[in-house]
């Protein structure tokens, strides 16, 4: 029988490619997606319309916090959990209780309705964000976490409760820090998105800082990749960083979309914002190491693909 898999957030950027392989590949998949407004919900639609045509998907359009959840997990042997309030900036103040709902209870949630069920793997979202304001580059998974953001604290928050769960419980956990990823379907507040957008309408790119700190850009198609491979090793309890192991300055990725796209970029400064790091670069020997992860997408190739296919969804 072909494996199934349950995955939150199936209608989001990294979500909804997800899906897309492990139905390619034979996998029966349950998406549990209430598209939250953290952008606009028609983008989020327009990712699961694929998904909806497939007869090995069944989705469930309900809050994470009220869908009986224990009936999906029965039904499935995998769970990913995609779903989660993202961004760094727009986590403090107000919004931060939305952060800790949709980050930490939902997490919580999820976990208590896996204790107990016969499941092969759970395999959460992290992040880089859990990492903070760190010389320590590249960072590797033993180095102490200590986040920057209201953003990261949730994440790290319930990253940890994946650990409670499976040192108390046993539930199979394995946890991925993602590093800035990028790709088709990308959130439209993301960096890479949003320059792209400007470029080709010909607007002002905002960069906040000197354009000089680095991100470890990771491809869509590697984070699904780690995902994928994390379900289907025997690892358990065991926190993996997900990236491309060779970080770039923001302007320099700037200076790759005014060659791919043949246009040239006006740029604006602003002051740095709060929460934002300086630079992330992921060292990626273990998952490497023990899951045999090695990103497939480099820089330009994957950006080239983003501005096509954003080309076309402005088309």
């Amino acid at each position: 029988m072909a494996p199934s898999a349950l995955v939150t957030g199936c209608a989001g950027f990294i979500g909804s490619h997800l899906c897309e392989t492990l139905l390619l590949k034979g996998w029966r998949v349950t998406g549990i997606d209430s598209f939250l407004d953290n952008y606009h919900s028609g983008l989020k639609r327009e990712n699961l319309q694929p998904l909806l045509r497939q007869p090995r998907f069944e989705f469930v359009g309900e809050d994470l916090l009220k869908v009986p959840l224990k009936e999906s997990i029965e039904k499935n042997e995998y769970v990913f959990h995609l779903a989660g309030q993202p961004g760094v900036r727009s986590s403090w103040g107000g919004q931060f209780n939305t952060y800790v709902v949709n980050n930490i209870l939902v997490t919580q949630r999820i976990l208590e309705a896996i204790k107990g069920q016969d499941i092969k793997k759970f395999v959460f979202a992290s992040t880089s964000s859990v990492y903070g304001n760190t010389d320590a580059l590249p960072t590797g998974e033993g180095q102490l976490p200590a986040p920057f953001s209201p953003y990261g604290v949730t994440k790290l928050a319930a990253e940890s409760l994946c650990g409670l769960y499976y040192e108390n419980y046993g539930v199979p956990v394995v946890s991925l820090r993602y590093f800035t990823v990028y790709g088709p379907r990308q959130r439209p507040d993301m960096a890479i998105g949003s320059f792209i957008r400007s470029i080709l309408d010909g607007k002002i790119i905002i960069v906040y800082g000197d354009g000089m700190q680095k991100r470890d850009f990771t491809y869509v198609e590697d984070i699904v990749r780690a995902n994928i491979l994390a379900a289907e090793c025997p690892a358990e309890g065991e926190v993996f960083n997900v990236g491309s192991g060779r970080p770039v300055e923001i302007m320099r990725v700037i200076r790759i979309l005014e060659e791919l796209s043949g246009r040239e970029a006006r740029v604006e400064f602003m002051p740095d914002q709060r929460g934002d790091v300086r630079d992330t670069w992921a060292d990626i020997g273990k998952i490497s190491g023990m899951l045999g992860f090695v990103p497939s997408t480099g820089l330009r190739i994957g950006l080239k693909r983003q501005i096509e296919y954003m080309k076309k969804s402005i088309n």
